[in-house]
């Protein structure tokens, strides 16, 4: 029986893609558990319970592989913070709604944050996060400058500049989960309180 494709003749079958989400998952648990720099073809394979060759069958190269991953993780850690936004009532608790969702996927997914990280961290031979500005972290910033001007046009923000906010509200949240990552015993949900706290008294209006 011949396997059954997607909605075009060149879209993979079922089993292809089943096959490709099997490897992207044993590419997330590999660079997670030995780091990014360990990872290869042969430790993803043996991870997968395949051969070298079927790895290779699906994607030609480490880097494809790899990139298939954090670009998957990417994906969904987009969905999840989306999803969040969607139920907020106004502007200011969309942002409140975002510094959340950001520090509540990552403690769910541990795994997918070790993607993130090792990936950014050793991509072109680990010069991107050691040189300022030679790097793009997925725009994710962006969507956060975008939140606090519709705050402001809605007159419940004071006013700033709001792509200087946003780097600033993300960078706190990549130190905490920087920290929880070194120290897992970090309170994540304390984190996220004050990390709230902190967003809500750097873009309020003052009285």
């Amino acid at each position: 029986m011949t396997p059954r494709r997607g909605d075009g003749p060149d879209e993979p079958t079922f089993t292809e893609r089943a096959r490709r989400e099997q490897l992207i998952d044993a590419t997330i648990d590999v660079i997670s558990t030995r780091g990014y720099p360990a990872t290869s073809l042969s430790a993803i394979a043996e991870r997968a319970g395949l051969s070298k060759a079927a790895v290779l069958y699906h994607f030609s190269s480490k880097d494809k592989l790899t990139r298939a991953a954090l670009e998957q993780v990417m994906e969904q850690f987009s969905a999840y913070v989306t999803e969040r936004l969607a139920r907020a009532a106004g502007p200011r608790d969309a942002i409140v709604a975002y510094v959340r969702a950001m520090i509540g996927y990552q403690q769910a997914n541990r795994r997918q944050v070790r993607v993130i990280t090792e990936m950014l961290l050793d991509d072109e031979g680990g010069t991107r996060l050691k040189t300022p500005g030679s790097h793009d972290t997925h725009g994710r910033w962006q969507g956060l400058a975008d939140l606090l001007t519709e705050g402001q046009k809605a007159g419940v923000l004071r006013e700033f500049d709001p792509r200087t906010v946003a780097l600033a509200i993300g960078g706190a949240i990549d130190g905490v989960i920087a920290h929880w990552l070194a120290h897992p015993e970090l309170d994540l949900d304390a984190a996220a309180a004050e990390l709230e706290e902190f967003t809500l008294n750097a873009i309020e209006r003052r009285s």
